[in-house]
């Protein structure tokens, strides 16, 4: 922590055991917590909230003020939780009066050069893979994985476990448990090895597969699909969560069925 070519504003507060390399700034009103490491030439604005153990590589950005016009210098937040880990040369904004705060998610891997603009809320263990970009008031599920240079359209969701595969426009909301793929993003079938990977069993990861075929390969809109579901599948937390997240969307899920077999 006592590092002389570092500065730290006397308002942040910051742990006894946070270590900070040399020649980063910490701005005022600024929190960061037990056991975080920052490295060289880091920049943490107002408003910043840094949980425990999280790790923040060279040249990152944390909590400028929005890229909005809109934005009047409003008192908001960016929040990151316990244990991520944010690459080189990241980007994250904080919020505008819309939310009043970006939030990362606790034990998520964020890879250099990665935006993540305000408003947006990310959940707990996601990994996005180097320059993928969020624009604002975007929100993701815990455990999504971004794949490299993935491009977020403001307003969108992506639901929880899904899997967007790398170069892919996300133009409308992705549904939970799937990957998408292709241009325009499109079903490619569900994320079956990271649900294997999370302890999902086969009869359960059988149960996703066959909701999506009734939503994306059966020729049905989306509204006459979401009926047959919830008329014809045993109710499930899954069956449950897939159909509210439909619900939920005012951006509309994404459209297409890629067969990649």
């Amino acid at each position: 922590m006592n590092q002389p070519l570092a500065y730290v504003h006397p308002g942040a507060k910051i742990a006894k055991n946070v270590v900070i390399e040399p020649f980063t700034t910490i701005h005022n009103n600024v929190v960061i917590g037990e056991g975080t490491w920052i490295g060289s030439n880091v920049t943490i604005m107002e408003g910043a909230r840094i949980g425990k153990n999280c790790n923040i590589f060279p040249g990152a950005v944390i909590s400028a003020i929005p890229q909005d016009l809109k934005f009047k210098d409003e008192d908001t937040t960016a929040e990151i939780g316990d244990g991520t880990t944010i690459r080189e040369y990241v980007t994250i904004n904080r919020g505008t009066v819309d939310r009043g705060k970006t939030v990362i998610g606790k034990n998520c891997w964020i890879m250099a050069y990665c935006h993540i603009a305000h408003d947006c809320i990310v959940g707990d263990n996601c990994i996005f893979s180097n320059n993928s970009t969020l624009a604002g008031h975007i929100t993701v599920g815990d455990h999504v994985v971004l794949a490299g240079m993935t491009a977020v359209h403001q307003f969108c969701m992506i639901g929880n476990h899904a899997f967007v595969t790398g170069g892919s426009l996300v133009r409308k909301d992705v549904p939970p448990y799937v990957k998408a793929a292709r241009e325009p993003l499109s079903y490619v079938g569900i994320n079956s090895i990271g649900l294997r990977r999370r302890g999902f069993t086969s009869d359960k990861i059988t149960e996703i597969q066959n909701i999506f075929r009734i939503l994306y390969q059966k020729n049905y809109n989306t509204s006459q699909a979401s009926e047959i579901i919830e008329a014809e599948m045993e109710a499930t937390p899954e069956r449950d969560e897939i159909l509210q997240f439909i619900k939920n969307s005012k951006r509309g899920i994404m459209k297409g069925y890629f067969n990649s077999n």
